[in-house]
């Protein structure tokens, strides 16, 4: 179920991001085909949302890292430290974030396959791990499913930001391939490793949730404690880019800096208040902002590959509000709250699979299909 989880999320980013090598602008910007220039406004602020949530997020993760490294540095300070790190990358814009992220995806990469190694060298005590027969249960298995795919497939909204300026020509068949090979496969692999540092961490005693892993490495514990720190600053470099993109489509009248700057500033006031009871805050209130994107994407993703709208005059051009989209969109949105699984609220459905959440599959099935038929109504109607 996490493989398949990884490669249905993957597969959505990698549609994303070969829509920016045709179309030539952000993700949210190419949502204006479907949703029209203000209707554009409400998907762009719930991906504002999203994005700094996942800043708050990787900022206290970081943030605990320094501490394992600094056991005296207060977190404000480490949250602090972080904040203005990624926010001066954001600042000096897309082509340093590229470079940087080609540099962590190296570094990165060989700090978590050493990682890999150490992990595996206590093969003994993973193979005699058996957990409890709760989680060998299909309905563990379908939340295995849903969890994975929803954290692969909440890139999908800034995946052309980053696709957009390669070079005119370039194959949407490659520019997919590439996406959907680099984020599913790190994706499975980091989520595979963490199953194993957990079982291996099972019992140990810790006051952070990074302690596990610095525990469980040994000798090369400071070296993988140092990979999150960078692995936060990797991801938060796209989380607060894209916050800006996001910020620009609401036709906010500041400049980039400043919307980084603001950005960076929401995320480090979040992070102080909520690194305390992170795990349960922050879990629940990202995948509640989660539940918006699939039926947005299964409009967007229609409109280009279905129906063939491509040129970027047809996103530069677009009317002010794009009813259809927005009906076909809160129809997603209504059909997945029956099969909405979480600690604020589970719809009447869930629980009759077995606490699954497979909103995220349905909201995107009716989105989809709705935004079909109503384009064909339309042609029938002119």
């Amino acid at each position: 179920m996490l493989l398949i989880g990884n490669i249905l999320g993957a597969a959505l980013v990698g549609a994303c991001a070969a829509m920016g090598v045709r179309g030539g602008y952000p993700q949210m910007y190419m949502g204006r085909r479907s949703f029209g220039r203000t209707g554009g406004y409400l998907p762009a602020a719930l991906n504002w949302l999203s994005t700094a949530g996942w800043f708050t997020v990787n900022t206290i993760l970081g943030a605990f890292a320094l501490q394992v490294l600094w056991g005296s540095l207060p977190f404000w300070t480490a949250a602090g430290i972080l904040v203005a790190v990624q926010t001066a990358i954001v600042i000096y814009g897309h082509n340093l974030i590229h470079a940087f992220e080609r540099v962590m995806a190296a570094v990165l990469g060989v700090l978590f396959a050493i990682a890999t190694i150490v992990a595996l060298t206590h093969w003994d005590r993973i193979s005699a791990y058996h957990g409890s027969a709760a989680g060998r249960t299909v309905s563990v298995a379908a939340i295995v499913l849903a969890a994975s795919f929803s954290y692969v497939m909440s890139w999908s909204p800034y995946a052309s930001d980053y696709s957009r300026y390669l070079p005119e020509g370039s194959s949407l068949g490659r520019a997919f391939l590439y996406t959907f090979a680099g984020a599913g496969l790190a994706s499975f692999w980091l989520e595979i490793l963490g199953a194993l540092v957990a079982i291996l961490a099972v019992g140990a005693a810790r006051a952070l949730p990074i302690d596990a892993l610095d525990q469980v490495m040994g000798g090369f514990g400071t070296w993988a404690v140092i990979a999150v720190v960078l692995g936060a600053c990797a991801a938060n470099a796209l989380n607060l880019y894209s916050n800006t993109m996001s910020a620009r489509v609401m036709d906010l009248k500041l400049a980039r800096w400043q919307l980084a700057v603001a950005g960076g500033a929401l995320g480090f006031v979040l992070a102080l208040v909520g690194h305390v009871n992170f795990l349960d805050n922050y879990t629940n209130f990202l995948l509640l902002l989660d539940y918006w994107i699939t039926p947005w994407l299964a409009i967007v993703l229609v409109d280009f590959y279905v129906l063939r709208h491509q040129r970027p005059e047809e996103f530069r051009l677009s009317r002010p509000i794009g009813t259809r989209g927005l009906v076909c969109y809160l129809l997603g949105i209504v059909a997945s709250i029956p099969f909405m699984s979480g600690s604020y609220f589970t719809g009447f459905l869930a629980p009759h699979l077995g606490g699954a959440d497979f909103s995220y599959f349905i909201g995107f099935a009716v989105a989809g299909l709705a935004y079909v038929l109503s384009e064909r109504r339309a042609l029938v109607q002119i």
